[in-house]
């Protein structure tokens, strides 16, 4: 069965360390992954990374996708720029295509509405706040957090944020997936056995 392609969006300042750890194993586990970004146009990264665009967002449709991935950058909290982006997840929800919201994504999100009635989480909880929404009451405490097809995370938790896109996409069984977040986020030496041991099959 052919998969469908994870789509990356991608905007000026996006924070290149927030989605390595995702994109790079779904490259391994099969998937394509294309970036968007808002004109087609490339886009330089907040540490200087210049990337290409493989569509522009008014291209991107949710039937011909497997995951939005959202990650954070400067120009979130820079005005309104990013909006559409948020509007552009509100449509993958809507018609049941998972998303994944990393540190300023979430804001962005929060903004739109839609963490309103979704357990969520970001870097802090003031953070979102700030932003007027009214989901300060969904709002945990964790590492990383999915609730239906919306994945949430922090900018400090890469790792987690992956885990739980694998997670959502079937990528790894649990036992697998464990080992993996163990052997990433706390270089467990005993993970990695397990890991290489379930990858290699």
């Amino acid at each position: 069965m052919t998969r469908k392609p994870v789509h990356l969006a991608l905007y000026d300042t996006f924070a290149d360390w927030e989605t390595g750890h995702a994109t790079a194993h779904l490259a391994r586990a099969g998937y394509e992954v294309r970036t968007v970004t808002p004109a087609g146009e490339p886009v330089t990264g907040i540490g200087g990374l210049r990337v290409l665009s493989d569509l522009a967002l008014d291209e991107l449709r949710p039937e011909d996708s497997a995951l939005l991935i959202l990650p954070g950058a400067d120009r979130w909290d820079e005005g309104d720029d990013l909006a559409p982006f948020a509007r552009a997840a509100r449509a993958f929800l809507d018609a049941g295509v998972p998303v994944a919201a990393i540190c300023g994504a979430t804001a962005g999100l929060a903004r739109e509405g839609l963490l309103d009635t979704r357990a969520h989480t970001s870097a802090v909880s003031f953070y979102l706040a700030a932003t007027g929404y009214a989901g300060g009451d969904r709002y945990v405490e964790a590492d990383a957090v999915t609730d239906g097809g919306l994945v949430t995370a922090g900018p400090t938790e890469p790792v987690a944020f992956a885990r739980e896109i694998f997670r959502l996409l079937g990528v790894h069984d649990d036992t697998v997936n464990d080992a993996w977040y163990r052997l990433f986020h706390d270089s467990d030496p005993e993970a990695y056995a397990e890991y290489a041991k379930a990858t290699a099959r």
